[in-house]
């Protein structure tokens, strides 16, 4: 059954198609003027209009025109005496599913009425496929994506477009678990989106469903917020700035896209497990070797299209074997990782330190030429001189180290060289009085190659 609205100036056509369509099980309302279909459809809702194309007061294209243009998904049909090419053309050209030519037998109207419908049907049907398709593959592209910077972005753009939304942003929880910070938006102005950033980190603490923020001094009137929940942590908030009332589905659309960012969110937590194991070391928590390699290529390139600089320092604990046979090894690897800590308190935070093996440790400054690597070093050396290990123990120990410097580009342009010189520079100050910083030249004495063939043991030989 559908809603007809039938315009005709000839009441004997109102009421003979009136009287068959309605037979036909369909709904009929019949008017004569264009005024008259006009007010019909700002009245009432209709899924196809049969028009006569000549009407008093203007024309059946004039109702086929305002029904394309306010009423989408109405299919409109036209009826004319006119047995000419021209006007059919212009009608369907304009958006007319039929076009019949007076007289029309009431059956011929029926099965034309049907097929318009049935067409506007499938028409919606794989609209609505390919917007299901559509929601299909972002949500995968969501889902798999362990990137944390492509993940901000294939999810505010999912959200943007596919939830119609005017301006998103998304929250995430802090690495730390202790709350919540942005990490990503789209539609927002920079300084509206710093100001918003703390409101809505204390609107939604504590909240696990779907909620309408009301009194933000935003430029749109709804403001939806979703949850990503993974079992019961909640891993971020999608929040979602409208012009107007959310479409049909909205909750539907945003609920199964925010699913898919939850799910990406646990599996980078997974995912940075791993790396953890790969490229931490397991004793100091400083990162490894393996992690040292992989950044300095990185940074090298980098180095190499932006002609920033940077520096290594390598670093080993002076008569570290002294405190293992004194000690023992216990409290040996308690000073390793008393040493990582004071090294961590020495640098910036953007800086990488690694151990490189036993009591070696490479610091790698980002930015930062010959000059300002020297004032680091020294700052290092004297830091270690003075600080008491395992003081909480009740041992107080003392330890210096000597450490090598080398710079990018000014000693060497590529990995390994930058490597080995800078443990040639550390290298030189063992030989001589330890506790001592030295730069790295090319005709310093190359490293015993026994040392150079074989890493340095888990607890160092200093």
């Amino acid at each position: 059954m559908a809603r007809l609205l039938l315009v005709d100036d000839e009441k004997i056509a109102r009421n003979l198609y009136g009287d068959y369509l309605t037979a036909a099980g369909h709904l009929v309302t019949a008017v004569p003027t264009v005024a008259d279909a006009k007010a019909a459809l700002s009245a009432e809702r209709f899924d196809a209009v049969v028009t006569d194309l000549i009407l008093p007061g203007g024309d059946g294209m004039e109702v086929l025109r305002h029904v394309r243009e306010r009423y989408p998904g109405v299919e409109v049909l036209v009826i004319t005496g006119l047995d000419k090419v021209a006007p059919a053309v212009r009608a369907i050209k304009s958006g007319a599913a039929e076009y019949l030519v007076k007289p029309v037998a009431p059956e011929a109207l029926e099965h034309a009425l049907r097929r318009a419908l049935t067409t506007r049907d499938l028409m919606r049907e794989n609209a609505s496929l390919r917007q299901h398709v559509a929601l299909l593959e972002a949500g995968q592209r969501i889902a798999t994506t362990l990137d944390r910077e492509r993940l901000s972005n294939a999810a505010s753009d999912a959200l943007e477009s596919m939830a119609n939304a005017s301006a998103v942003m998304l929250l995430e929880r802090d690495p730390n678990g202790t709350g919540f910070r942005s990490h990503g938006m789209r539609g927002l102005p920079v300084d509206l989106h710093e100001a918003l950033v703390p409101q809505l980190i204390e609107r939604l603490s504590g909240t696990r469903s779907p909620v309408e923020l009301d009194g933000l001094q935003v430029p749109w009137p709804r403001t939806l917020s979703f949850p990503a929940v993974d079992g019961e942590l909640v891993l971020g908030h999608a929040v979602l700035f409208h012009d107007s009332a959310p479409a049909e589905h909205h909750a539907e659309t945003v609920g199964f896209l925010v699913r898919n960012w939850a799910l990406a969110l646990r599996n980078l937590g997974r995912f940075a497990a791993v790396e953890d194991l790969a490229y931490v070391d397991d004793l100091t928590r400083l990162f490894n070797t393996r992690y040292l390699h992989l950044v300095l290529d990185r940074e090298v390139n980098e180095a190499l299209q932006t002609e920033r600089p940077f520096s290594l320092l390598f670093l080993d604990l002076d008569r570290f074997k002294a405190i293992n046979d004194t000690h023992g090894h216990l409290v040996g690897s308690r000073v390793l990782v008393e040493a990582a800590r004071v090294l961590k308190g020495c640098v910036r935070d953007p800086d990488v330190v690694a151990r490189f093996g036993g009591d070696e440790y490479v610091v790698l400054l980002r930015g930062t030429d010959s000059g300002g690597a020297l004032k680091v070093a020294e700052r290092i050396r004297r830091t270690m001189e003075t600080h008491q290990f395992l003081g909480r123990e009740g041992l107080a120990l003392k330890l210096t180290t000597c450490i090598g410097v080398a710079s990018f580009p000014e000693h060497a342009q590529d990995k390994d060289h930058l490597l080995d010189l800078s443990d040639r520079a550390m290298y030189r100050g063992k030989r001589g009085t330890r506790n001592v910083v030295y730069m790295a030249a090319q005709d310093l004495e190359a490293t015993p190659a026994e040392r150079r063939q074989n890493p340095p043991p888990p607890q160092g030989q200093g």
